[in-house]
């Protein structure tokens, strides 16, 4: 489905944020990213959908060499990935319908898309999407009257109106408390399990990627030196990623869970939408 070959990618000022990274992601898999800061995970994701370019390496989504493509037939490639952002990437004027119908907008005509005038199709399809995200009541809500949750829930609904062979997801949860960021985990992978959705999550928190992630892939310093089950994040693993800690009471699930009703930069999401 997703096959990396090979992938660097060097800084003009010399630095190396990318090593040589290989590995694939079969179709419906969901793969979690971990490492410490600046092991080059953000780095990683932006090269899959070219809002960074590798300097070497492959990388194929299906029948398509991503690495190859410019133009319009980048821009029509960016249609099957879609990016979940840290910091939600909402337009804060707009409403919760209107952010998730810019989803669309690699679909759709500029004078449409400019007036907002979008097909029916394609309002019936985000009203669904609300509705499965737990935000039917905010749809003429502004983006910027929503909680950190609720935002977050209207950057999954947008990807998802994309109609993504591929998501893109970085971290999602850095900027929600524990119990809503269970919650959007446990959102994420429900609809890629819906959907059989591939998707790569880059996520700072590995209690939430054992609890979650069944497939993990370690970096750092821009190189893998894991790539295993999350069951397999031991101490000595988790050393080797992340440097020496205690790493003892890593890995402990609560069992108390409560269950949950299924609920960037606004620079990048114009580039990641086209």
């Amino acid at each position: 489905m997703l096959r990396i070959e090979g992938l660097t990618k060097r800084y003009k000022t010399g630095d190396a944020a990318l090593g040589g990274v290989s590995f694939t992601v079969a179709a419906g898999e969901i793969v979690g990213l971990i490492g410490p800061s600046g092991a080059g995970k953000s780095t990683l994701i932006r090269c899959v959908n070219r809002l960074v370019d590798p300097t070497s390496g492959r990388i194929h989504l299906n029948d398509l060499e991503l690495t190859a493509l410019g133009g319009t037939a980048l821009r029509q490639a960016r249609r099957r990935m879609g990016m979940i952002f840290q910091e939600f990437a909402l337009i804060e004027r707009l409403t919760v319908m209107e952010n998730v119908l810019s989803g669309r907008l690699g679909y759709t005509g500029f004078w449409q898309s400019w007036f907002r005038r979008f097909p029916r199709s394609d309002i019936d399809r985000a009203f669904t999407l609300l509705d499965r995200v737990g935000l039917t009541d905010h749809v003429d809500k502004r983006a910027d009257a929503l909680s950190g949750g609720q935002r977050q829930r209207v950057g999954i609904a947008r990807a998802l109106a994309q109609e993504p062979e591929l998501l893109l997801v970085d971290e999602p949860t850095a900027s929600l408390d524990p119990k809503t960021s269970r919650q959007v985990m446990r959102l994420l992978t429900e609809l890629c399990a819906e959907r059989k959705l591939a998707a790569i999550v880059n996520i700072h928190d590995v209690q939430l990627a054992q609890m979650f992630l069944p497939r993990i892939v370690g970096l750092q310093a821009g190189r893998i030196v894991y790539d295993g089950p999350s069951s397999g994040l031991t101490p000595e693993v988790l050393t080797r990623i992340y440097g020496e800690e205690d790493w003892s009471a890593t890995g402990q699930k609560d069992d108390e869970d409560e269950p949950v009703v299924p609920l960037v930069r606004p620079d990048d999401l114009a580039v990641a939408v086209q």
